[in-house]
């Protein structure tokens, strides 16, 4: 399903997003307030901020990866990874090694401390990860991840587009100013 219809409405003579049928607009909004109130729980009970806890999550489930595998497999940039290692690390719950082949790579791997923290907040995540999906049938939720591994599959597709530069907006950007 390329276009559907009822995902745009008019106003005032402009085609506006209508997003109460707008897929993107539940993506945006779940992922926000998910990852805001994640955020508050986690820095006021564990002092671990959101990205921290992704950082640690992805290794306990892929021990001994590289930062750049982080980013790969989660979506976050180089930077973020870059500086929660370096919060972590001071924190005492990662390990950070260079490898014996390339000083420019290293490896990540949680401490004891790391994964003493990690097994707190799991429990936790886990929790509200329930209480999202309270009301849905098993059924449903599968159904719901595999909805989700599939328009996730899609993201490089939907990253790629680049719209054509003969739009209006484009247009006036293109142009040489005399």
């Amino acid at each position: 399903m390329a276009t559907r219809l009822g995902n745009t409405a008019f106003r005032q003579g402009r085609k506006v997003l209508n997003l109460s049928a707008y897929v993107t607009f539940y993506f945006t909004v779940l992922a926000n307030k998910l990852s805001s109130g994640a955020s508050r729980l986690y820095l006021k009970r564990y002092g671990i901020g959101i990205i921290e806890w992704r950082v640690m999550a992805m290794l306990a489930v892929e021990p001994r990866i590289s930062p750049a595998r982080i980013c790969q497999i989660i979506g976050l940039d180089k930077g973020a990874v870059s500086r929660e290692m370096r919060k972590l690390e001071a924190k005492g719950y990662l390990l950070v090694e260079e490898d014996s082949e390339s000083s420019r790579r290293r490896t990540l791997e949680l401490t004891d401390k790391g994964y003493e923290i990690h097994d707190e907040i799991i429990r936790t995540a886990l929790e509200r990860e329930r209480r999202l999906l309270q009301g849905l049938s098993a059924e449903e939720v599968e159904t719901l991840l595999g909805l989700l591994v599939r328009t996730t599959a899609n993201i490089p597709h939907v990253n790629e587009y680049v719209p054509p530069s003969n739009s209006p907006t484009t247009r006036g950007r293109s142009k040489k100013r005399s």
